[in-house]
């Protein structure tokens, strides 16, 4: 999807988010502009999961402001104050962000093509038709054509991913999250889903992706965000950050993974 809007497409402003006493994210300020890509690295723990889950309302934060498109996610200000949203207004906007989890969630019992147009069937109210043939294009794009008459216990791990991604691209949204999309995956199954979002990146699709993939995020971001304790160490470009680190707990870091 090529950007219309000069305006970032993730805007985070102090974003905090804890889990009783436990504070996850500790003021987290952060740009994705449109049609950019932004790999999160850092160890477990560290918050990434977590922040992607607070963009789309999967997880409330519990202070600051987060933006997608230049709307709040999850809230309206009224009278000076956030007011959460109804359901039926945050499933709107979860509708134009599509997440890639670690695992597919695939229906099982339901053919790939039928996942595929789930979503746009049932959550947008679009003709079957239509999103059947978009849907099938969608599957061309992922190298599965020929898969959508499958079941998913009849696909390897890569090409369930790839057809999560799919079903993903058949929302058409304007932003899509990847949580760790290879980690579940055998290591020679890896690159084909990589492969699918380097083209995705290349035709300016806006990412926003946790990774330990230091190769792709090298390779297909524009930019590196390190995180580590609920806060942003460092932000840069992949050959700034990964040959010139600023901060000792990023070069600590990289110098377990590269």
């Amino acid at each position: 999807m090529i950007p219309t809007s000069d305006r970032p497409m993730v805007e985070a402003d102090r974003v905090w988010k804890s889990f009783g006493k436990t504070q996850v994210l500790r003021g987290i300020s952060m740009q994705v502009e449109a049609g950019e890509v932004v790999c999160l690295l850092g160890p477990s723990g560290s918050g990434k999961t977590t922040f992607l889950r607070c963009i789309n309302h999967l997880e409330k934060i519990s202070a600051g402001r987060l933006l997608v498109d230049g709307e709040l996610v999850g809230y309206r200000e009224h009278g000076g104050k956030l007011v959460e949203r109804n359901a039926r207004e945050i499933a709107s906007q979860r509708a134009e962000m599509a997440m890639v989890f670690q695992q597919y969630n695939l229906f099982p019992h339901r053919t790939v093509l039928e996942n595929v147009i789930e979503a746009p069937v049932r959550v947008k109210k679009e003709p079957r038709s239509e999103a059947t043939e978009r849907g099938m294009s969608m599957l061309a794009r992922v190298g599965l054509a020929d898969k959508s008459s499958s079941y998913p216990g009849q696909l390897s791990g890569g090409q369930q991913q790839r057809v999560a991604i799919a079903r993903a691209l058949n929302m058409r949204p304007k932003l899509m999250l990847f949580d760790e999309p290879t980690s579940a995956l055998d290591p020679e199954l890896v690159g084909e889903v990589l492969d699918v979002m380097r083209s995705l990146a290349e035709e300016g699709m806006t990412m926003l992706v946790v990774t330990h993939e230091i190769g792709f995020a090298r390779e297909a971001a524009d930019r590196v965000v390190l995180m580590d304790g609920g806060i942003v160490l460092e932000s840069g470009p992949p050959q700034q950050v990964f040959l010139d680190p600023q901060h000792d707990r990023t070069k600590a870091f990289l110098s377990k993974v590269l």
